[in-house]
């Protein structure tokens, strides 16, 4: 039995009446072509049974495999309910699936077996503490790197956001009010397993950038008022219902609490609800991030808002540039802009 010839690339250029590299950019390129070229490609592969460039060999040709790789401090099932996580990896997503690029999702933390045997061009590092190995074996494999957040890396791309200053204005709102007894709800560090109380120095060795430029923005304007510092066991919002807890059973307890995220805020509002507590007419309670839910909760969250889509656009937009060869963003260090936003959530002391 005669095995038929799988149909190649040249006979795809010969039915259409174009170049090869016509027919390639139909697959790889396609903003080179008008669509109605490129669908005209892509009707005579069909008919012929081309199924397109071997991905393998491709890959090996041109040593690009078109895939940027996300390393996450988190599980996979956070990068789709974390609010504020979701709406970044989806802005940074429309910008790389642009250029027909795919995103490649590393989770569970700063290790560094998955980074060495990732199949990637690229590698952009979302919020992982400061000496994580999975870096190190990044640098070791020469990707190019952009960070949204943390570490600070020297020479990295770099999209942040003033965090100190947006908690500044959340603790200076707070103390116009009249308040001077606070909490301050951390974001989850693993100092403590399974979260905990936290004296100001211990929070302040947090491996985590945004948490010790949160909590020092706090500090800043908070100078000689009562402070109880609590550590979240968790990033969403049901695994900070301990903490949540916590920080209201303290005696005194707190007029108002500071929280490092929105879904540490609802986590408070939750636990307040649940202990009869009033908000705001007896706690008041500022979040920070300005994700979805703080608008719509109950009451509606007072926060600080920084623009998520605009982190994950800004990082995709480095991510293009260092893998089409510019130079020039890999010493970059930008932040966008915070703001107060103030909602029902907060009221005089």
């Amino acid at each position: 039995m005669t095995r038929r010839r799988r149909p190649t690339l040249d006979d795809v250029a010969s039915a259409v009446g174009v170049s090869r590299a016509t027919v390639s950019n139909a697959y790889n390129r396609p903003d080179q072509l008008s669509a109605r070229l490129r669908d005209r490609v892509l009707r005579a592969a069909a008919e012929l049974g081309y199924a397109g460039p071997d991905p393998t060999a491709r890959s090996l040709a041109t040593s690009r495999t078109g895939a940027i790789a996300v390393l996450l401090d988190t599980s996979l099932s956070m990068a789709f309910s974390d609010p504020a996580l979701y709406l970044t990896l989806d802005a940074l997503a429309r910008v790389i699936d642009s250029r027909g690029h795919a995103l490649l999702l590393l989770p569970g933390g700063p290790s560094a077996g998955r980074v060495l045997t990732a199949q990637a061009d690229l590698a952009i590092v979302y919020s992982l503490p400061d000496g994580a190995p999975a870096v190190d074996a990044l640098r070791t494999r020469e990707l190019p790197l952009v960070v949204i957040d943390q570490p600070l890396l020297p020479g990295a791309a770099r999209i942040g956001c003033a965090d100190r200053t947006g908690a500044a204005l959340a603790a200076r709102h707070l103390l116009d009010l009249g308040h001077r007894r606070f909490g301050i709800f951390a974001a989850c560090s693993c100092l403590k397993p399974g979260g905990g109380g936290l004296t100001v120095a211990e929070a302040a060795a947090s491996p985590f950038h945004d948490v010790r430029e949160r909590l020092g923005g706090y500090l800043d304007e908070l100078g000689t008022c009562e402070v109880v510092v609590e550590e979240a066991a968790g990033l969403s919002a049901e695994s900070a219902m301990a903490g949540a807890f916590a920080l209201l059973g303290a005696a005194p307890r707190p007029t108002a609490v500071l929280c490092m995220s929105d879904q540490l805020a609802l986590a408070v509002l939750a636990a307040a609800r649940q202990l009869g507590i009033d908000v705001p007419g007896e706690l008041s309670v500022a979040g920070f991030d300005d994700s979805p839910p703080a608008s719509w909760s109950a009451p509606p969250l007072t926060t600080v808002r920084q623009d998520l889509a605009a982190k994950g656009r800004i990082a995709g937009e480095l991510a293009l540039a260092l893998l089409d060869g510019d130079p020039a963003p890999a010493a970059e260090s930008s932040e966008v802009p915070v703001s107060l936003v103030i909602r029902g959530s907060t009221g005089p002391a």
